[in-house]
């Protein structure tokens, strides 16, 4: 098969719609997997109040229907071209519409919002927690959708009544944009995105009628759940309908788009902060280590599968705080070279607690700290131990992971921008004693949506042509003794335990 033809049809592509939190993204891959074209817009952040967070839904979908005709564009595509749309989204962020207008009656509120952090107190000191977590993985916090969306029943005038009567929707983004993209015809999400809701019983993947009475949802705003890569209704372009078949929230997608397909895969995605995923197959493990267990994805007539999240607050952030704090460098990518000038740390320990410490520790007092400086200590060392300090902290949550899933890591897949820096990558081998892969195509959320909804139509036909088309660009060998990791390792657990409860 050449490299631009598919099995069905004269469609030479798949969209992939990428709805970011800054962002919307279209892009068009190949048969090969290889994007062929992109386009991208940001939309405005809104900050009504100190730790409120919001965007605009209309906003949202007018830069997505924008950059997916300039990315068709930009390849020369016309919609026969493109056998099928998948879509990948920020997930949690929460929008409740008007069935009837399909207009959003408030602002959509992010994940990031804290807003209903009280809410979540309350129903911790009531004793709810794990009650939640057995149904849905996650822990209680004001980070996932449920609580968001009782927010908005409680707080838009009518809301509630409106609700009650089924002329609203709720939906994550995901919804959101099928809604808009079927022309009202489809209300429907997947399970990858449902199992951030804390409405959705991972277990029986199914929405949970206790869970919604809990936070008082009237089952009559949900979206129907259907299997990831599956029908999700069309899309009309240019008076032509194509086929919504593959949808997934961002880190999931990363994990598939990374052919992690069997238990004990794991992918890490090195951004602002890290997300690291490990697939554990049909079994939703549960956490004993602060981790999340969330529903990975589901094909069409298949059990879903399951992965275990741990998330890094800080990771490629610590680099931007190098250049805009300490000014110590001129642009992101300079640190690589700097601390290529000394061997190691010196003994340094750079603890980036900015925003409290994420997986496994979930300190929100904690803060940002360094450890073991002395008069040879320079900003060499200091550039080191920032970059050590991403893989040290991924390192602590791959070793959660493993604990959790009684499963032995044997290699550790990389996505995101900061995997272009050579020497972390080869620090991260050195601490986890395992080959970290670094493939050609970084894309790796929208690729996962892609594969997803060529899946669905044929495009691709199993899992295998996946594989066979992720390719390695670099693998970084592991070269440091065991004994020398584990030394370190134990100076970074030091460390942390010192930047703890700080700001208490």
């Amino acid at each position: 098969m050449t490299k631009d033809s598919s099995p069905i049809g004269s469609a030479r592509f798949v969209l992939a719609l990428d709805q970011g939190t800054t962002s919307s993204r279209a892009i068009l891959f190949d048969h090969a997997g290889t994007p062929v074209a992109s386009a991208q817009q940001e939309f405005r952040q809104h900050f009504p109040q100190p730790g409120w967070v919001e965007h605009d839904a209309s906003e949202i979908w007018a830069t997505q229907r924008a950059v997916m005709t300039e990315a068709m564009h930009r390849a020369g595509a016309r919609p026969q071209d493109v056998a099928a749309i998948g879509i990948t989204n920020q997930r949690e962020t929460t929008v409740l519409w008007d069935r009837a207008t399909g207009k959003p009656v408030a602002n959509a509120i992010v994940w990031q919002d804290r807003r209903t952090a009280a809410l979540c107190d309350r129903l911790k000191a009531e004793g709810k927690a794990a009650l939640i977590q057995q149904k849905t993985g996650l822990v209680l916090d004001a980070y996932f959708s449920g609580t968001k969306l009782k927010w908005l029943l409680d707080n838009v005038p009518g809301a509630r009544e409106r609700a009650q009567k089924g002329e609203l929707a709720f939906g994550t983004i995901d919804a959101w944009l099928i809604w808009n993209l079927t022309g009202g015809k489809t209300h429907a999400t997947d399970p990858s995105n449902a199992s951030r809701t804390l409405l959705f019983n991972i277990h029986r993947n199914a929405w949970d009628d206790e869970l919604l009475q809990l936070l008082d949802i009237p089952r009559s705003v949900l979206p129907e759940v259907r299997p990831s890569s599956g029908a999700f209704g069309d899309a009309v372009l240019d008076g032509a309908a194509i086929p919504i078949s593959g949808n997934a929230g961002d880190q999931q997608a990363a994990l598939f788009g990374q052919a992690c397909h069997a238990p004990g895969m794991a992918k890490n995605t090195y951004g602002t902060g890290c997300f690291l995923l490990l697939n554990t197959g049909a079994e939703a493990v549960t956490s004993n280590n602060n981790l999340l267990t969330t529903t990975a994805w589901q094909l069409v007539g298949a059990k879903p599968q399951y992965a275990l999240e741990g998330s890094v607050f800080i990771g490629g952030a610590v680099v931007q705080w190098l250049r805009d704090g300490l000014r110590a460098i001129k642009t992101a990518a300079d640190v690589e070279a700097l601390a290529a000038e000394v061997p190691d740390s010196g003994g340094v320990y750079l603890v980036p607690a900015f925003a409290g410490l994420g997986a496994p520790h979930w300190d929100q007092y904690a803060r940002g700290a360094m450890f073991g400086l002395t008069r040879g200590s320079g900003i060499t060392h200091i550039a080191r131990a920032a970059l050590e300090s991403i893989a040290f902290q991924s390192a602590e949550v791959l070793a959660a992971m493993e604990k959790d899933a009684g499963i032995k890591l044997t290699e550790l897949r990389v996505d995101g921008g900061a995997t272009a820096n050579n020497l972390l990558m080869q620090i991260q081998a050195d601490l986890l004693g395992v080959p970290v892969v670094r493939p050609k195509v970084l894309e790796t959320t929208a690729l996962g949506a892609a594969y997803l909804a060529g899946l669905a139509v044929g495009f691709w036909h199993d899992a295998g042509d996946i594989k066979a088309n992720w390719q390695v660009d670099r693998v970084f060998e592991p070269t440091l003794s065991r004994d020398r990791a584990a030394e370190m390792m134990a100076g970074w657990a030091q460390a942390v335990e010192r930047s703890k409860g700080w700001a208490h």
